[in-house]
């Protein structure tokens, strides 16, 4: 079973989140309300991906992004971005975001997407000393 971390400001979009990716056999291990406790969650779960909203308090996600991969090269990173973001899309794929999704979630893109960025060949994250 795959491990998830759901990064996202809106209790609501990550409630949502949830009932979509469980019955696909996800586990959800952490939600993150902010950029930076979507950093601080990922170095303590290190979920085999990470799905993270663009628009954040506290760091953005396209700075948790940025912040995550520094520390885990290997992370799997999916965002999520409002109907209107498509261009922070484009610059969270471009700070190493692997794909993403749009809101209000469809249940065949978010499936999609997760499997699409777990089939990119498996690689042991491994921290950078700080």
């Amino acid at each position: 079973m795959h491990r998830v971390l759901i990064a996202d400001d809106a209790p609501f979009m990550r409630q949502t989140l949830r009932e979509i990716i469980e019955p696909l056999g996800y586990e959800v291990v952490a939600e993150a309300s902010s950029g930076l406790e979507a950093v601080e969650l990922f170095a303590l779960y290190q979920p085999d991906i990470a799905v993270v909203d663009i628009v954040m308090p506290r760091a953005s996600g396209i700075d948790a992004v940025r912040m995550i991969l520094n520390r885990f090269p290997a992370a799997r990173i999916v965002m999520a971005s409002a109907l209107g973001q498509e261009r922070l899309a484009l610059d969270a794929l471009a700070a190493g975001a692997q794909d993403f999704i749009s809101k209000p979630y469809q249940l065949d893109s978010v499936e999609l997407a997760l499997a699409a960025v777990l089939e990119k060949p498996d690689e042991e994250p491994v921290a950078r000393e700080a």
